[in-house]
């Protein structure tokens, strides 16, 4: 009897050891790590292996023909040690993509996508056809398509601080990221350049959310820079857009061109720096007859036509420029001493100014209150 709380003791720390050796095993199962030198040496694998909710560490390196399809819930990729680079190599995954993506919720942060090329000219490096699909710190560059989506009405996509840049197909057509119609696209502190004949952001989404990102042609050739051929609630907040002079297409921004496909069609520009470098002049925005509403303040327009719309609208406090307004440096960032600081009014919560682009591929929040027409807020740029 004397030994009996010993013999307690003993079998309740047997228990416990048993508790944490099943919670380490479940930890184990839930995150996998890939790369040459562990178990699992292909995403490829390890695509097959995760279960729902699992993490898949990969390590950083080049992956060649590594192409997936994703199906399970709740998974995130994250590049570990520094950037996976993920060049297809002539291979795709169901003829479509480096990934396929078919998930509830998917998450990817770190991933270089290169170089896919299909049968029908649309290869992407993230084809996502259903779910919900998160993409941090990617780039996109020289796939046929850069991202695609499907037209599912329940998905919805999230993009941030990534880079999208040279997709195209030798015959052109094809855009840097391509939205179908799905219930929203939310577009933030990205940096998309130098598409050729296609566009640099096309959104077909019910809800498209443009947000403090750099648009810009930078020597490309694309034909519009942003688009919304649908329509949709389209809320295009902080950008830097910019035409270069081998813009296939005269327009910057168009809405509507191929008919209205939502119950409601309304598009709201507020705080962007639209830059026309087209020699001839080019046309800020193209709305198609029929739009609920259109919304235009406090942009900067570096050129000389007005901002205005082939539609009626709302088109207050806008700013025509030239280059002497601002500092050095390529940012369009408002020099100290131009009577253009300070001239911005207050507008709703939804449309007021948050965050601003930050080179490369980021954005960064404001420590003081929107006050600037145009994408810059700040007269000098943050310290990294």
């Amino acid at each position: 009897m004397a030994f009996t709380p010993l013999l307690r003791y003993a079998r309740f720390f047997a228990l416990w050891l048993l508790l944490c050796g099943a919670a380490m095993a479940q930890g184990t199962v839930n995150t996998l790590q890939v790369g040459p030198q562990r178990t699992i040496k292909t995403i490829a694998a390890a695509a097959r292996l995760a279960g729902a909710g699992a993490t898949i560490e990969v390590d950083a390196g080049e992956y060649v023909g590594d192409v997936a399809v994703w199906t399970q819930p709740n998974l995130t990729l994250r590049a570990v040690g520094g950037r996976v680079r993920l060049r297809a190599n002539g291979v795709a995954a169901e003829d479509k993509a480096i990934w396929v993506v078919r998930s509830p919720k998917f998450t990817v942060e770190g991933f270089d996508f290169e170089g896919v090329q299909v049968a029908g000219r649309n290869g992407a490096g993230i084809r996502f056809e259903s779910g919900w699909l998160v993409v941090r710190n990617c780039s996109f560059t020289h796939n046929e398509m850069g991202l695609l989506t499907s037209n599912d009405p329940n998905a919805v996509l999230e993009v941030e601080n990534s880079e999208f840049a040279y997709n195209m197909r030798p015959d052109g057509h094809n855009h840097n990221l391509y939205i179908g119609q799905i219930a929203r696209a939310t577009i933030t502190g990205s940096y998309l350049h130098h598409a050729r004949t296609g566009h640099l952001l096309k959104s077909r989404a019910a809800i498209s959310q443009i947000l403090y990102n750099r648009l810009t042609d930078d020597g490309g050739s694309a034909s519009y820079e942003l688009e919304f051929p649908n329509g949709g609630v389209a809320v295009v907040v902080g950008n830097t857009i910019q035409q270069g002079p081998l813009t296939e297409n005269p327009v910057l921004i168009s809405f509507g061109a191929e008919g209205y496909a939502w119950p409601f069609n309304q598009l709201s520009l507020a705080y962007n720096t639209l830059v026309d470098d087209l020699p001839s002049g080019g046309i800020w925005l193209r709305v198609k007859p029929g739009a609920d509403a259109v919304l235009a303040v406090n942009n900067l327009l570096i050129g000389t036509a007005p901002l205005r719309a082939t539609t009626p609208g709302d088109f207050r406090n806008n700013f025509n420029t030239d280059r002497s307004s601002f500092a050095p440096g390529g940012e369009y960032r408002l020099r100290a001493g131009s009577p253009l600081v300070g001239k911005a009014i207050t507008l709703d919560k939804n449309l007021q100014a948050q965050r601003e682009y930050s080179h490369t591929a980021k954005s960064i929040a404001l420590g003081i209150a929107p006050h600037n027409p145009g994408a810059m807020q700040l007269l000098q740029a943050p310290r990294p």
